[in-house]
């Protein structure tokens, strides 16, 4: 198995790169999605939650305001980190169950939007770092997601820089181009992934595969 962590800041593309590495074959632990199952109504998660920051980060509905809850807490460092405390623990016990379950000769890829400032890349053999320009990443929350400038510019100052994401990759894939010039540059990553795979995998006697 070759467990592979992908990154980027908001807006850079991260999650076109994902869906593109699953085309190719990938097998991906999303966890933003991951996020959303473990504070669902219901959930230790969610009452963890409610605990901290109050009934008013509910929706009418029961379910957690994101929204609401964004506003808190991506223009107060501290009570992100309150945040982070509660849902961190439950997404990382929920991907190691899914990293498990995966076949032995799998390419994990675990999309972790956080990944470089909570210091993780040591989990992983290899760390791909989507990157954009600030103004690319700017423009598409604006004009994609209907955010305004204003918290755009905050969800962007809580990550880490574009300079400490790059420290930590062992590949960029730049996203500051055409959707048809992406699908190529990932597909180039795929098959660097797959040959890695397949070099550190077991030989017939315990030893690694010979490089092909």
């Amino acid at each position: 198995m070759l467990k592979v962590g992908l990154t980027g800041g908001i807006g850079a593309g991260k999650s076109e790169v994902s869906r593109l590495l699953v085309a190719c074959g990938a097998v991906l632990i999303d966890a933003d999605r991951i996020a959303r199952e473990v504070v669902a109504p219901g959930t230790p998660g969610l009452a963890s939650v409610v605990e901290a920051f109050g009934e008013q980060v509910l929706a009418p509905d029961g379910s957690l305001d994101r929204p609401k809850l964004g506003s808190i807490v991506f223009a107060d460092a501290a009570r992100l980190a309150t945040l982070n405390s509660i849902v961190h623990p439950l997404v990382g016990a929920r991907s190691r169950e899914l990293e498990e379950a995966a076949a032995e000769d799998a390419v994990v890829v675990h999309d972790v939007p956080l990944l470089t400032e909570n210091g993780l890349a040591p989990l992983y053999d290899l760390v791909i770092v989507v990157d954009a320009a600030p103004e690319t990443q700017l423009d598409r929350l604006v004009r994609l997601r209907g955010m305004t400038e204003e918290d755009a510019r905050a969800r962007m100052a809580a990550q880490a820089t574009r300079e400490q994401r790059r420290e930590i990759a062992d590949v960029v894939v730049d996203n500051d181009v055409p959707l048809e010039e992406l699908e190529r540059r990932v597909k180039d990553v795929w098959a660097e992934l797959v040959r890695r795979s397949h070099a550190s995998r077991p030989g017939p006697q315990g030893r690694p595969a010979p490089q092909e």
